[in-house]
């Protein structure tokens, strides 16, 4: 029995011997590499490559290229955008290199080129938010910008620019064959804009991307010529230093298998051809306040406001009663504040002012609200938070004439005498030239209803009454003075009022 299987054992070895060897010639032929993926994938039937594509010569060659000197990480995976990790406020290079072949953009030879630098979100939802993220980051950081230029450090950059309300970007001149570099630095961090704050999150990525445009026939900057961006995370101080040493430990504990499966860490970033962004260079690269569409906003909301320096004191009469209410009180609670501000067409700023009182808002000088809001937005608030009106086109004193005739008479004397009571006049206040603008004023001031009101005159020479018309009150002196008495109507049907 043992012989028998002594014998199965010699057996089933030399037939493994035999498999092997039969095996041992498979693949000599190939050499070395025959089993290094990268030659596998280099196989025409691996390669998928579109005919209707140019081949490489004939692809289009970029006139510039924008080379950021800061490490990529070596956690991405292969075919994956890189990612390369940033220092709060720490200045980073940005090589502008002139790419063009000989005859390429022959136009901008010799000139300016204009390029503008923006940090923006890489995320899709964060996009289309991107105006309520970038105002609360304002709200929560005023004075700071997203997106600074360090002009000491820079090279070869003309008229650098920033706008106010345009916190991620800046905006400079260059000369594509002289040396340029530009030093940005990037104030906000990715875990300034996840969801939730607890500690450990994921923060979120950042772009930065450069748009560069030349002259058009007015030379104004607006010829989109070349635009590309990279994906960055922004740590506070050292702690891309510490995120990029974590990401190396990890590649080297994993094995060569799982190494091939990774990109190298490069030590400069080059930025990627990309679309332009949406909104260049309209919105501000003409730097110009005419851009601040929110100016030419109607004054309807102000307009009718009475002066507070007015000398008469039952001087809201004048105006709309409803416009003294529209002004903000100090003792404004939270929910009226937010109720004042969606009145007063400053809706896409409760969220901001969301914990304000009104005496919070009141507190707020001009440069504060221009920073907050912006110079259009800003200007616009202030000056409704001070209740400024738009100056009158004409401003009349009238008195209501007393019914004795010995007041009559003071009233003609311009004085008072023993212990009369003296004439008030009330100012009105026209924004239109018109003749039924008097008579509703008039009515508000005095009280009168304004449907009784049949005809107003203006008494002339000899005691006529003269029909006050529209042009008769575009040729009213500014500030006249008027005794007006009232008469009913012949038909007993309302009252005539009387200028005199």
């Amino acid at each position: 029995m043992a012989w028998v299987l002594k014998m199965d054992e010699v057996i089933e070895s030399g037939l493994v011997h035999d498999f092997d060897a039969s095996l041992s010639g498979i693949g000599q032929e190939l050499g070395a590499g025959a089993y290094s993926m990268s030659d596998v994938l280099a196989l025409p039937i691996f390669k998928q490559e579109d005919p209707s594509l140019p081949l490489d010569e004939e692809t289009k060659h970029p006139p510039f290229q924008y080379v950021m000197c800061a490490a990529t990480s070596p956690a991405v995976k292969l075919h994956d955008e890189t990612l390369t990790y940033l220092n709060q406020g720490q200045s980073y290079e940005i090589r502008m290199l002139d790419n063009r072949k000989m005859g390429d953009v022959p136009e901008i030879t010799g000139k300016l080129v204009k390029s503008i630098i923006r940090v923006v979100f890489h995320d899709r939802r964060l996009q289309y938010t991107e105006h309520q993220q970038l105002e609360g980051w304002k709200w929560n950081r005023p004075g700071d910008r997203l997106l600074d230029l360090d002009i000491p450090m820079s090279v070869g950059i003309i008229d650098t620019r920033t706008n106010p309300s345009q916190l991620n970007a800046v905006e400079f001149l260059w000369d594509p064959a002289k040396r340029t570099s530009a030093f940005i630095q990037v104030h906000c961090i990715s875990t300034e804009f996840t969801p939730r704050k607890h500690g450990g999150e994921k923060g979120v990525p950042f772009r930065i991307q450069v748009d560069t445009f030349k002259q058009n026939e007015n030379g104004e900057y607006t010829d989109h010529l070349h635009s590309a961006s990279c994906q960055i995370k922004v740590f506070k101080p050292k702690g891309a230093d510490r995120k990029q040493k974590t990401d190396r430990e990890k590649m080297e504990k994993r094995t060569a298998h799982e190494k091939e499966k990774y990109q190298p860490s490069y030590d400069t970033t080059v930025l990627t051809e990309c679309s332009p962004w949406p909104d260049t260079p309209t919105a501000y690269v003409n730097n110009s306040p005419a851009a601040a569409p929110a100016f030419t906003s109607p004054p309807q909301s102000t307009c009718s406001v009475p002066d507070s320096n007015s000398s008469s004191p039952n001087h809201q009469g004048d105006g709309i009663p409803q416009a003294s209410i529209e002004q903000l009180q100090p003792s404004a609670t939270i929910q009226e504040t937010q109720q004042w501000l969606l009145k007063n067409r400053f809706s896409s700023y409760t969220r901001l002012f969301s914990n304000f009182l009104g005496a919070d808002l009141l507190k707020l000088t001009k440069e504060d609200l221009v920073q907050i809001c912006g110079a259009a937005d800003g200007i616009r608030l202030y000056n409704s938070l001070k209740s400024r009106s738009v100056r009158p086109r004409l401003t009349l004193y009238v008195c209501r004439e007393q019914p004795a005739p010995q007041e009559q008479q003071q009233a003609a004397g311009g004085g008072d005498s023993g212990s009369a009571t003296p004439f008030v006049y009330h100012a009105i206040y026209l924004e239109e030239m018109v003749a039924s603008e008097v008579a509703r004023k008039l009515a508000l001031v005095f009280n009168i209803p304004f449907h009784q009101i049949n005809q107003v005159y203006r008494q002339g020479p000899t005691g006529i009454h003269i029909l006050v018309s529209d042009q008769m009150v575009q040729n009213f002196q500014d500030e006249s003075c008027f005794l007006f008495s009232t008469v009913k109507a012949e038909n007993g049907g309302g009252v005539h009022i009387i200028l005199k």
